[in-house]
């Protein structure tokens, strides 16, 4: 089984099943409703212990209502939160979320309050970590006494993100924006050719795929209810697959399997895949 640190964001999600997306200042009914835990670094936890792996977080927390239901949530999943960290007086980082017909979704984000700055982490035992940009403190930490273990360190590139970090990650996989953020370039491809870091780097390309050094690896073709997380549960899928020992492209096509499987439910991580169900997935696929 192997182990996975990851460092960043973790949030209470209001998640609204809604015909079309708000594009007006009025009320709009929504279809259904649902609460649960977010957070990039936390639906990647969450997937990773679905899919077999050990996962660890490490998140901050004000010590309010978020914070007990978003860690009773998590350590239900069978995630270690013991690195956590809760500060008294601040607030936890929440979220309302509406989804579309088509799976699409659009997010307004509270990132919370008088968090932590640093973390209470001194060192690590894993074969792999992953880090978001929503804690930069933390980020760092993971990522460097990553590469100081030899294990993989992936940067889940979503903008904004500081060279330093970039630099620093053996793998570094943005999203198109955290792309585009990065390099202040306008086209996709254009801005991956003038990357020059010394990781592996690559670029999600949401149903299309994933830009990595060889090309494009397409995803799968799914019927889709929902996006949320699935960029999540990509980047914990990609970084377990790497601790097993895999290479990156036995990663991808694995981390492509379980976010496509993610999108055939509702409801963010709760439709986060199992190990069973993603390598039956891609049996049917071989």
């Amino acid at each position: 089984m192997a182990r996975v640190m990851v460092a960043g964001s973790a949030a209470l999600d209001f998640v609204y099943q809604v015909d079309v997306l708000p594009q007006r200042a009025e009320k709009y009914a929504a279809r259904a409703v649902d609460i649960v835990g977010g957070g990039c670094a936390a639906n990647a936890a969450v997937g990773i212990a679905r899919l077999g792996g050990k996962s660890q977080l490490l998140a901050r927390f004000g010590k309010d209502e978020v914070s007990e239901i978003v860690l009773g949530d998590i350590l239900s999943e069978n995630v270690d939160t013991s690195a956590c960290v809760i500060t008294n007086g601040a607030r936890s980082a929440m979220s309302s979320v509406y989804v579309d017909e088509a799976g699409e979704r659009q997010i307004m984000a509270f990132r919370g309050a008088g968090l932590a700055q640093d973390p209470e982490l001194s060192e690590l035992s894993a074969d792999a970590v992953l880090a978001d940009t929503r804690w930069p403190e933390a980020t760092r930490q993971v990522i460097e006494l990553g590469r100081a273990l030899g294990i993989p360190a992936v940067l889940d590139g979503e903008a904004p993100v500081p060279v330093e970090l970039a630099a620093a990650a053996s793998h570094v996989v943005f999203s198109e924006q955290g792309l585009m953020d990065f390099t202040g370039m306008d086209d996709v491809h254009a801005a991956y050719a003038a990357l020059d870091l010394p990781g592996w780097c690559a670029v999600t390309l949401g149903a299309d795929g994933v830009l990595h050094p060889g090309g494009v690896m397409p995803g799968f073709k799914v019927d889709v209810k929902d996006t949320l997380g699935a960029g999540d549960i990509w980047h914990g899928a990609f970084a377990l697959r790497l601790g097993e020992g895999a290479g990156e492209m036995d990663a991808m096509r694995f981390a492509h399997a379980a976010a496509a499987l993610k999108c055939t439910g509702f409801g963010g991580r709760k439709a986060a895949p199992s190990r069973a169900e993603v390598e039956q997935f891609l049996k049917e696929r071989a």
